[in-house]
């Protein structure tokens, strides 16, 4: 095994750009990891008055749900500084250089679709990818690090599968369960042996008090900051008497404030953490080696949602990226 003496790290924060069109529906609640939300389903009913009551996956108010979504993000120049590469006995593998990136950018698709939806129990199931290419303002030589020139010559790529499970208990708590399994690296899902599966969890034991809020306590294992954590995690979502504001918050991993402009204008500001563990595979002097790319960011910005016709739903964010 080799490793990393010190992780590949951009020198500066840069501004960022996400823009993205989905099939989406009204009054949903976000969950974890995946902007899972549960505004696929119908208000949830019962037999009769004498039947067990159960609270519902969703309150009002929140954003709309992605059933399908496509995207592209775009993050400006920055200065990215490789360190050395060293192997297991301390030996030097390549020497740390720094580089000029002009821009990130990729693809990102999505989407989301129930498969089962009762009243005792909420089932979703999802799937997911995304892609960004390094611009690099000089294309890396043999001189420089290895690492630049496996993100100039190779994109970094995620593509994973997600699952969704609300269990309510009673009329105002709920469990909340939520894993995802992903590849990420600079080669194909074709080439990956399924042992770099990255697999993610969180529980989550909540409440339901009101129609308009929600909330819950549990615990993740993520891969959000770029490594491995196991982290309390706390859910709130709520909205106001008269629907004008709200709070949709998965802490650490994102909280926002919500603004309704209209039930089909929507403007957000806060923050997201962003970031995978990505094998690096494809250049040849990193062939033999378990090296990874551990890219963890903080994303602080505005997000304007609106409705263009139905069902269809564009999203705008523009902000400022701290890797």
């Amino acid at each position: 095994m080799t490793g990393l003496s010190k992780w590949m790290r951009a020198a500066a924060a840069v501004l960022g750009l996400t823009a993205s069109v989905g099939v989406a529906q009204t009054d949903s609640t976000e969950y974890v990891e995946e902007e899972i939300d549960f505004s696929l389903y119908d208000d949830l009913g019962f037999a009769d008055e004498g039947a067990k009551r159960f609270c519902s996956p969703k309150i009002e108010g929140l954003s709309p749900a992605k059933l399908i979504s496509v995207g592209y993000d775009l993050q400006g120049g920055f200065v990215l500084d490789a360190g050395e590469i060293l192997g297991a006995d301390g030996s030097t593998l390549a020497p740390g250089s720094t580089g000029r990136v002009n821009a990130a950018h990729g693809v990102r698709a999505g989407f989301n679709v129930p498969v089962v939806s009762r009243t005792n129990v909420v089932w979703q199931m999802g799937a997911n990818f995304w892609d960004t290419q390094y611009a690099y303002d000089t294309p890396p030589t043999e001189a420089d690090n290895p690492l630049h020139r496996a993100l100039a010559e190779h994109d970094l790529r995620t593509t994973g599968i997600n699952t969704t499970l609300f269990k309510p208990l009673d009329s105002k708590q709920f469990i909340l369960f939520q894993g995802s399994a992903d590849l990420s690296g600079t080669d194909g899902i074709g080439l990956m042996p399924a042992k770099y599966l990255k697999c993610s969890a969180a529980l989550i034991y909540g409440q339901r008090p009101t129609e308009r809020k929600q909330w819950g306590v549990g615990l993740a294992r993520t891969y959000r900051v770029g490594e491995i954590n196991y982290i309390p995690v706390v859910l709130y979502n709520a909205t106001d008497a008269r629907n004008k504001w709200g709070t949709e918050v998965l802490f650490p991993a994102r909280a926002h404030v919500r603004r309704t402009i209209t039930p089909r204008k929507m403007l957000f500001f806060g923050y997201e953490l962003e970031g995978q563990s990505y094998r690096v595979w494809n250049d040849p002097d990193l062939r033999s080696e378990d090296l990874e790319i551990r890219r963890g960011e903080a994303r602080v910005r505005f997000v304007y949602e609106c409705s263009v016709k139905d069902f269809i739903w564009l999203s705008v964010q523009a902000g400022y990226r701290v890797n």
